[in-house]
């Protein structure tokens, strides 16, 4: 009987041991004393993945802060200082702090609001007819087949990528009365135009922006139209709607985001006009005068008049005009289909 229990008892001596055994090595080595804590702790597969995604935003963060951000702070603080003169003003001129008087004068300035009111009656005229011209050119793509849109696409859109200058230089030369080929060309037929007269001068700007713009605009609502399912064509082709009642009725409202963001885009870009006018100023310096954008009015000021501080508060109400005529547009037109 002794005999028996103590073969018992060493059997399940036995089996706990190996029951133990088992575990420990299930479990693993045991990390030795303070690994734990010092292990840094791993972030999730996904946030690592969104984390590497949003580090190729950084880039243009940078070149945002650097070339954007940091010259509105920096024309915002110089728009507080002016240059005041001691004595009879034959002193040396000092800066000073004057807080909002230069916004003051800015608001009162007549030559400088001008300008803005002419640019305003131009992007009233000319953004609208850029619009229509590359919907209408997106339309005519969009009804052609895929090889044969291909062909049209790339030339459409060589004017906007000569480079602004030279084509500025381009048209300057062909608006020329002396060796422009347009002008002698229009004789032909009776009409004497003189593209630099006040009366022509806005019609020559307008062309040469639409001539510019209007390709890429038209590949900016091509695109959206590519996206669009072809069902949508097809079942209104079987309900029996023609081709022009599919293209006012489904494609233009299904691309009215696109239209809005390239209008928003022409807004800022005319109203802040200055390459072109500054050009054709010195072919026509009696109609192109130096305000004759807000633009060239503040780098008159700036450059040569020498008033910084002045041409900065009118640079930083010029940016609230068009970022409030931006806003007020894309608010009121903003109204796309989902």
């Amino acid at each position: 009987m002794a005999d028996t229990s103590m073969a018992d008892a060493s059997k399940a001596d036995t089996s706990k041991a190996d029951t133990s055994k088992a575990a420990t090595m299930a479990a693993g080595p045991r990390p030795a004393a303070g690994a734990a804590s010092a292990a840094p702790p791993r972030l999730p597969w996904r946030r690592m993945m969104a984390l590497k995604g949003a580090s190729f935003t950084a880039p243009f963060f940078i070149g945002f802060a650097l070339f954007t951000l940091a010259p509105v702070l920096l024309a915002l603080r110089e728009s507080l200082y002016s240059k005041q003169s001691s004595g009879l003003g034959f002193g040396e001129k000092t800066v000073e702090f004057t807080g909002f008087d230069n916004f003051a004068r800015g608001l009162e300035d007549a030559h400088f609001w001008a300008a803005m009111l002419r640019v305003a009656l131009f992007a009233a005229v000319a953004i609208p007819t850029i619009m229509l011209l590359s919907l209408m050119m997106a339309l005519l793509l969009d009804a052609l087949s895929h090889r044969l849109a291909a062909r049209f696409r790339v030339p459409l859109l060589i004017p906007y990528m000569i480079p602004g200058i030279v084509a500025i230089l381009i048209w300057i030369y062909i608006y020329s009365p002396v060796v422009g080929p347009l002008t002698p060309f229009l004789a032909l037929f009776g009409v004497d135009a003189d593209f630099y007269s006040g009366e022509m001068i806005w019609i020559s700007l307008g062309n040469l922006l639409a001539w510019s713009s209007v390709g890429f605009n038209m590949l900016i609502v091509y695109s959206a139209l590519q996206a669009v399912p072809r069902e949508i064509f097809d079942s209104a082709r079987v309900d029996g709607a023609s081709e022009w009642r599919i293209a006012w009725s489904i494609k233009v409202p299904l691309v009215r985001r696109s239209l809005v963001l390239i209008t928003v885009l022409s807004i800022i870009g005319t109203l802040q006009i200055f390459s072109d006018p500054m050009l054709f100023r010195t072919m026509t310096p009696e109609t192109v005068t130096r305000d004759f954008t807000p633009i060239m009015a503040i780098y008159d000021w700036a450059f040569q008049q020498g008033e910084f501080n002045y041409a900065a508060a009118l640079s930083i109400i010029l940016a609230l005009v068009v970022g409030a005529a931006s806003a007020v547009f894309y608010k009121l037109t903003n109204k796309a289909p989902v």
